[in-house]
């Protein structure tokens, strides 16, 4: 069987994009979110363009028994996991701490940290017992630098960037490298899932620079996996050039609030 990757929130956005990358360069696939039609279609294009064979499993990674079952009951040869993708992560509202909604902070929380928490003890096991491996966690500029108004985001980026190290310590013995990956806007559905579906204000995110795009990321991705097994690569920060600098960071279509962080 060829190497095998498996990719969370693969629906859409940076996933959708890792999952034709990765098919091109002749991984299988192992392909998870929560809308079945989407992962269904996107299976069938890939097996039709590159002759890819794709396991997709329909599960939501903020529910622990969901992630449990339908990963520990792929068969035995898809549990040869090369490269774990934890792409799956999203934010909602953008509302100083004082008026957030508690919703919103549970929802951030709940997949950001403890999704990747609960699908990288299920695969890390895996690579540990198979003695390879390589998890790639995908972070945020967000991770890096706070934000007005992004408090419980930022949090949860800041989380990731520390699981990260944290993993990579504790692998490092068994030969699992870990990294990192810290995009800055990133053109996707991600704005219109923060403002819950106004697709207006969405765009508004975008106006006056040129974001990345979803390819632009997973490129990068692929990068940090297509190294040899004996280089890690730690962490990548990928930003628009807009963004290159702090003080262009915080530029914002709204005065008194900031709209352009992403992913």
């Amino acid at each position: 069987m060829a190497k095998i990757a498996l990719i969370t929130g693969a629906t859409s956005g940076i996933g959708e994009a890792c999952a034709n990358l990765f098919a091109r360069e002749g991984y299988s696939l192992i392909l998870t979110g929560r809308r079945l039609d989407r992962l269904e279609k996107l299976a069938a294009h890939l097996n039709k363009k590159y002759n890819t064979e794709v396991a997709v499993c329909a599960f939501d990674v903020r529910d622990r028994e969901q992630v449990n079952v339908n990963l520990d009951n792929l068969p035995a040869k898809w549990k040869k996991v090369n490269v774990l993708i934890n792409n799956a992560g999203l934010s909602q509202g953008l509302d100083p701490i004082q008026s957030g909604s508690i919703d919103d902070w549970e929802t951030m929380i709940d997949t950001n940290i403890k999704g990747l928490l609960y699908v990288s003890k299920m695969v890390s096991k895996w690579m540990v017992a198979n003695g390879f491996g390589h998890i790639i966690n995908l972070g945020s500029l967000a991770g890096k630098e706070v934000y007005p108004n992004g408090n419980v985001y930022c949090a949860t980026k800041f989380a990731v960037d520390a699981l990260s190290k944290g993993m990579r310590a504790d692998l490092l013995s068994h030969g699992i490298r870990v990294t990192a990956i810290h995009p800055g806007a990133v053109e996707t559905e991600f704005s219109e899932v923060r403002f819950h579906g106004d697709k207006e204000r969405a765009k508004k995110t975008y106006e006056g620079f040129k974001p990345l795009v979803a390819d632009d990321v997973a490129e990068t991705i692929w990068f940090a996996a297509s190294r040899p097994a004996h280089v890690n690569i730690s962490e990548l920060i990928v930003t628009p050039t807009a963004q290159a600098t702090v003080t262009n960071i915080f530029r914002s279509p709204e005065v008194g609030k900031s709209e352009r962080w992403n992913k």
